[in-house]
């Protein structure tokens, strides 16, 4: 008998030296909010959230409330507690806060269960490779020339292959003559991607795509809206450009509906909003069904060790934030990186960075 004794939910600060922005949202702090679940066996699982500096107290509460449903629960009962947390919000809703809750429990139980085996979560689910390929995140909409070059410079440095530009500025020219400077930077043996985060219309965002092939963009995620269908199929016909979204979703019905209308080229499920491991590789699984490559959003230490599982893996997306934070920072070598080979997850916070909430 492994089950769920007691919970515990803390925050933790990564350093930011200034606020940095996209085209919709201002960030004043890197925050994150952490769960532990202990088993009557002595195992601990854990799991985090990116929470920035929105509704502290609010995800709190949703964690603690659903805490005091786990209670009691076998640790390897996932889809079990998934169904019984799902029953429980449906008045208020399974979109938003509570979702978040009910993902950060199944991704600790899968710690605590996997670490009961012995084994990396990767090897228990069955894998399909060994590494997979990362590309730099930033180019923060709020950096300078000097600041966003700087950036991407060091990217390559490390020998990542490929680098993502926030783009979405009040005039697209200025965009794009950011990503000509980016472009002429890094060279061309560098992918260049960009996101808008929905933070332009659909003239502006044609505009802007048009304008930037000969720059050889890889790919744009999110030009616009997450919910205006129909906008994203007229940008792939149109635009000439592969489109990427995904990360705003907390379901797969988004994913059905682009996909039936031709309308996406990389499905970026966030495990947080999707609610844990089996809805991101259900997510995974609908978006090979129509051979489209999953590319994920944010979480590389859970999104490796997963993407090293499906056969559509693309690759994942690179940000350092928690490194100092956790006991075993994820390797990467010359732009790949390598799943966790300890029990779990494989990493957990220090101690020291946590303020119990």
């Amino acid at each position: 008998m492994n089950k769920i004794k007691t919970y515990s939910v803390y925050s933790a600060k990564a350093k930011l030296e200034k606020p940095i922005s996209d085209a919709t949202h201002t960030l004043t702090e890197i925050s994150f909010i952490i769960l532990r679940i202990v088993t009557t066996g002595g195992v601990t699982g854990e799991a985090y959230m990116l929470s920035f500096q929105y509704s502290p107290k609010a995800i709190a509460g949703a964690m603690k409330d659903v805490g005091e449903m786990v209670l009691g629960e076998e640790v390897h009962d996932t889809v079990k507690v998934f169904e019984k947390i799902n029953a429980a919000n449906e008045y208020f809703g399974h979109e938003g806060i509570n979702r978040w809750a009910q993902a950060a429990y199944n991704i600790a139980m899968w710690d605590a269960w996997c670490k009961t085996l012995g084994q990396p979560i990767w090897k228990v689910l069955g894998s399909s490779g060994t590494k997979v390929p990362l590309y730099g995140s930033g180019g923060w909409i709020s950096y300078s020339v000097d600041e966003l070059i700087h950036e991407v410079t060091r990217y390559k440095a490390r020998g990542f292959k490929a680098v993502k530009i926030k783009v979405g500025k009040p005039d697209w020219r200025e965009d794009l003559e950011r990503l000509t400077l980016v472009r002429e930077a890094v060279g061309n043996d560098i992918g260049i991607m960009m996101d808008a985060n929905q933070g332009m219309t659909v003239p502006n965002a044609l505009s802007l795509a048009t304008a930037a092939k000969h720059l050889n963009i890889s790919w744009f995620e999110e030009p616009i809206d997450h919910t205006d269908f129909q906008g994203y199929q007229l940008l792939r016909n149109q635009a000439g450009i592969s489109l990427a979204m995904g990360e705003r979703e907390y379901s797969t019905v988004p994913l059905r509906e682009l996909l039936t209308r031709n309308a996406i080229d990389m499905w970026q499920p966030d495990i947080l909003r999707l609610g844990g491991v089996e809805a991101w590789r259900d997510s995974a699984a609908l978006a090979g069904s129509f051979n489209v490559p999953v590319l994920p959003h944010y979480y590389k230490d859970y999104d490796i060790p997963l993407l090293c599982t499906i056969p559509n893996a693309m690759g994942a997306e690179s940000f350092d934030w928690i490194d100092p934070l956790i006991d075993n920072p994820m390797i990467v070598d010359n732009g790949f990186a390598l799943p966790h080979n300890r029990p779990g997850w494989g990493f957990g916070f220090k101690d020291e960075f946590l303020s119990e909430i």
